[in-house]
């Protein structure tokens, strides 16, 4: 039976784009055996498999959409693909022909990224034949001409035969039977300077969900129509003050059926500390870049930087510091990285503003960044925000020799030029200071990042 199912699977999404040619066709099927014919061998592996595999077809997630036609306008500005570039690689110069792998498609995310990236050449990979096939149908509508998607495991990704300057693993790692076997996979296909973005859970601000799948678990129920109704009518009456509660509010779509079945009665899932979440990649054969978002994550940066202990915190590694701030915030639900290998030190890819060399970065504004100058704090000539921010003292006040630094960053200038056309030439080291320490902030503050292959 699992035989029959995994090559129809294949057939299906085969037939469904004869484009793909004889090759892709034997891939798929390929892989597919070769899963099968492990999983005949190791019962245990065989029965997480299918238990992923089958919940992912009954209950795909995200839900699949049926249009990207507004996903397609936001990425055709070519200022948000830039900064989406030098985000992974501020000193690497700016191209758009990148190989890029996205390890558990789900439903739409390697279509998005297809068409967000036109010059690229994309793979999706995914277990669930459902995600496989709304990706295909995807692919179909939109053209996308430079996709390919294969229902293959992240476990036995070196059997794509390639290599990629970025992986894209969000949402997956953390439900695999061996994480650190995926991971260590994926590393064995990232290029020696590519990129790999990471999102795996988080465990604090999960509290809430991890009491209820352990409520489920206790009054068995499972991933079917009728307890997932059952859940969602329990939910409406859910005690205030829960854990959950503020979940639920800020996630609408969680009363959703396949959004609910992922997060409260999905077969695998597990979370990761800041500690715990160094420790898989340096497992993983892979180093620290980044987080994709700092700003929350940073000792001297809203909240964290008026507490009596940010004098304490900021004496800590980074790495501590971090940590120390997850404690204290209390409710991250997830973290997203960019993340190197570590036979090749990101050294050149680290944005320093100890020397002069910062002097010759371009500032890219970040899309979603916001300038406010509407009721602004004492001194303030204006309030920049960061609209993907969900903490709410995430915002960064500037003054007007800030505003006017701020307001002349067009994307092409360097910063040495900037302060050159900005700023009075008197006063000089003052005003190299001043630049330096707002450029440091606009930074960790996720308000712009830096093209610093010049």
């Amino acid at each position: 039976m699992v035989r029959e199912e995994f090559n129809n699977v294949a057939l299906r999404v085969c037939f469904n784009d004869a484009r793909d040619g004889l090759h892709v066709w034997c891939l798929k099927f390929s892989a597919n055996c070769q899963i099968i014919a492990q999983m005949e061998h190791d019962p245990a592996l065989r029965g997480v498999a299918e238990e992923v595999r089958d919940f992912y077809d009954r209950y795909p997630y995200p839900r699949p959409i049926a249009s990207l036609d507004k996903y397609r306008r936001l990425w055709q500005d070519p200022q948000r693909r830039r900064a989406d570039f030098h985000l992974f690689w501020p000193a690497r110069p700016y191209v758009e022909n990148l190989s890029i792998l996205i390890a558990g498609c789900g439903t739409s995310q390697a279509a998005k990224h297809a068409l967000r990236w036109p010059a690229a050449q994309i793979i999706g990979i995914d277990v669930s034949g459902t995600s496989v096939w709304c990706t295909e149908d995807l692919k179909r509508k939109y053209c996308l001409n430079n996709l390919q998607v294969y229902q293959l495991p992240i476990e036995r990704v070196n059997e794509l035969e390639g290599s990629f300057d970025r992986i894209v693993c969000t949402g997956v790692l953390h439900h695999l039977a061996d994480p650190d076997a995926g991971l260590r996979a994926l590393r064995g296909v990232l290029k020696p300077d590519g990129a790999m973005h990471l999102m795996v859970y988080a465990p604090y601000g999960r509290t809430g969900i991890y009491m209820l799948q352990e409520f489920c678990r206790r009054t068995s129920i499972h991933a079917t129509d009728a307890d997932i109704r059952d859940v969602i009518a329990a939910l409406n009456v859910l005690p205030a003050g829960h854990p959950l509660e503020s979940l639920l509010r800020g996630a609408p779509d969680f009363r959703q059926d396949a959004a609910l079945a992922d997060a409260l009665l999905h077969p695998r899932d597990r979370a990761y500390s800041v500690p715990q979440l160094f420790d898989f990649l340096q497992s993983g054969g892979l180093t620290f870049g980044r987080w994709i978002k700092q700003a929350p994550y940073a000792s001297h940066c809203g909240v964290m930087a008026q507490i009596p202990q940010a004098s304490q915190m900021a004496q800590l590694p980074l790495a501590e510091q971090y940590a120390a701030v997850e404690l204290f915030r209390g409710t991250m639900v997830r973290h997203s990285i960019v993340a190197y290998g570590n036979d090749s030190p990101p050294a050149a890819e680290t944005v320093s503003f100890a020397g002069d060399a910062w002097l010759g970065y371009v500032p890219i504004r970040m899309p979603d960044t916001i300038c406010i100058q509407d009721r602004q704090p004492a001194g303030a000539a204006a309030v920049l925000i960061n609209q993907n921010h969900t903490y709410t003292d995430l915002f960064m006040p500037i003054d007007s020799t800030e505003k006017l630094l701020f307001d002349a960053i067009d994307g092409n200038c360097c910063i040495g030029d900037l302060i050159e056309s900005t700023l009075s030439s008197s006063r000089q080291k003052i005003q190299l200071e001043i630049a330096r320490a707002f450029f440091e902030r606009l930074w960790w503050y996720d308000q712009v990042v830096f093209d610093a292959s010049r």
